[in-house]
């Protein structure tokens, strides 16, 4: 097994747990938690498959990526029910969820020899569009559009990875400096509340 498909895996498995996390609060049943969190965990890898012309996408031949979203998210589902669970420690998960999937959408492109910028893009897709479909079966409004720093820190990572790829750096300490960069800038901007400028509303 590759160390991309090991940090595929893990990224789906992690996914699928802040799914099941966020519809816990809303008290959606076993079948409900189960399809939302599979759809999330797939979701990014999807829409990058797709965008790059990776037909079939990732999961239809490797059918182990929704198995193991339905076995995080059934354990997740029966061990919420038993454990009190802070109302937003689903927001751990998600960072480490959204840096797994920044490096692996980058290093999928990366594999393709697209341009840079198309690598960097792919990790930001591929990073939070899951999240994105999350939020949207949740009733949400995405986290990516109403929080602090999110999709820049997925870029930041992805920007790392291709630059220090590009610098000969090993493959393997690339992925983890740009996941590194990835969760502590988006643990940081939850901390500190930072984010980019907004527009002021009208008064």
């Amino acid at each position: 097994m590759s160390l991309i498909h090991t940090l595929d895996l893990c990224a789906v498995a992690v996914c699928a747990i802040t799914a099941t996390l966020e519809a816990h609060r809303r008290d959606l049943d076993l079948f409900g938690v189960a399809v939302i969190a599979v759809i999330s965990g797939i979701g990014g890898g999807t829409v990058r498959d797709i965008l790059l012309g990776r037909l079939p996408v990732y999961w239809i031949n490797d059918p182990i990526y929704v198995a193991v979203g339905i076995a995080a998210a059934v354990a997740t589902f029966f061990l919420g029910r038993r454990l009190p669970i802070p109302k937003n420690f689903f927001l751990l998960p998600d960072a480490l969820g959204l840096a797994l999937f920044t490096v692996i959408g980058t290093t999928v492109a990366l594999n393709l020899h697209v341009h840079w910028f198309i690598a960097a893009l792919m990790g930001v897709i591929t990073g939070v569009f899951g999240g994105v479909i999350r939020d949207i079966l949740c009733n949400e409004v995405p986290l990516i559009f109403r929080t602090d720093i999110y999709a820049t820190a997925s870029l930041i990572g992805a920007l790392l990875l291709i630059l220090l790829d590009t610098l000969a750096v090993e493959r393997t300490l690339s992925i983890l400096f740009a996941m590194l960069m990835t969760v502590s800038l988006r643990l940081a901007a939850i901390r500190w509340h930072i984010h980019l400028p907004r527009l002021r509303s009208y008064t």
